[in-house]
């Protein structure tokens, strides 16, 4: 395993992230914000997240909305009875939907203090490494949010500040603001980004880069869409994934072109697809750790794997020369 720093912080994450999301409870009767109906149950996770630990990674990614707090609960309980608490970076997320309530989401300083708690809680920690905004709260002021968040890390619940997808205005803002006021700054951005959608290419990546912010990819294999042929068999998530609906239904045409031309280099070099599309997002100089989910022991194996394939000037631009334009997704 690599590991490097995030971002301009000293804090040294694995060029890996394990993205827990699957890692909860499996969802039933109507389908909650949040919650799967191909999560996996405690007993069945373990196995992913030993497996995470024996290859190296130390860098894990969840959310309090993941499973209705499932989640944080079953990553946490995990790593505290499997490792030292300083040895892991553990990464949660805040704004979605928690409560039916007024108060039951969002950026608010009232829910930031409250949701915090609930996740340091769940996860039986006294601390996050890592503490991102879930998207853009367009009814919180920025400000509010921002000094909120900065009173957190000052009371030592959390040490690192980061955010998710959002227009690269919105991140401008955010860091122009926690510099005016002296708040503590985002150090990450974790967005969408992958072989058939690299919008972020345009001007979040450059910013990113230019800010000195760490790039934490979510979907790097486009829900599965990347590590298997476009016809191949589907599978629990494929079908009843409807975020991912959202993501590639009106694209399927243009995308399964970047999905042939991932198979064909796949099929020179003889290894798996997976391998191809993260190697290809490793190569490039702004992102620092693919958050990679796992429901098969391969599918770690197969990211750790992509650390150590090199591709070609040429491998790339032909991986690369099928892409269209896409409309702007992810940010809801």
């Amino acid at each position: 395993m690599d590991y490097v720093n995030l971002g301009k912080t000293g804090l040294k994450v694995s060029r890996i992230c394990l993205g827990c999301m699957t890692y909860g409870q499996p969802a039933t009767g109507k389908i909650k914000p949040g919650s799967h109906a191909w999560a996996l149950d405690e007993e069945e996770s373990r196995p992913f997240l030993k497996q995470s630990l024996d290859l190296g990674i130390n860098f894990f990614d969840t959310a309090n909305v993941y499973s209705a707090g499932a989640s944080e609960e079953v990553v946490g309980r995990f790593l505290k009875a499997n490792t030292r608490r300083e040895s892991v970076v553990i990464a949660t997320k805040l704004n979605g939907v928690m409560r039916d309530e007024p108060n039951g989401r969002g950026l608010s300083r009232k829910e930031i203090f409250f949701e915090l708690d609930q996740s340091l809680r769940r996860i039986g920690t006294d601390y996050v490494d890592l503490y991102q905004i879930h998207r853009w709260d367009y009814e919180t002021p920025i400000e509010e949010t921002l000094e909120a968040l900065h009173d957190v890390v000052k009371a030592g619940k959390v040490r690192y500040l980061g955010a998710s997808s959002m227009y690269a205005w919105q991140f401008t803002k955010a860091l122009y603001v926690a510099d005016l006021h002296g708040w503590t700054r985002f150090v990450s951005m974790q967005n969408y980004y992958n072989l058939i959608y690299r919008e972020e290419e345009r001007e979040m990546m450059p910013l990113c880069q230019s800010e000195g912010v760490g790039v934490i990819p979510w979907s790097p294999l486009a829900r599965g869409r990347l590590g298997r042929p476009w016809q191949a068999e589907t599978t629990k998530r494929w079908e009843t994934d409807l975020f991912a609906k959202t993501l590639y239904e009106k694209t399927e045409n243009a995308d399964h072109k970047v999905v042939d031309c991932l198979g064909d280099v796949a099929e020179k070099r003889g290894i798996p697809p997976a391998q191809i599309a993260l190697a290809w997002m490793l190569g490039k100089s702004f992102v620092t750790s693919p958050i990679v989910g796992a429901t098969k022991p391969h599918h770690l194996t197969d990211a750790v794997a992509a650390l150590s394939v090199k591709l070609t000037p040429e491998e790339v631009l032909s991986l690369e020369a099928p892409y269209t334009p896409h409309p702007i997704l992810g940010f809801s």
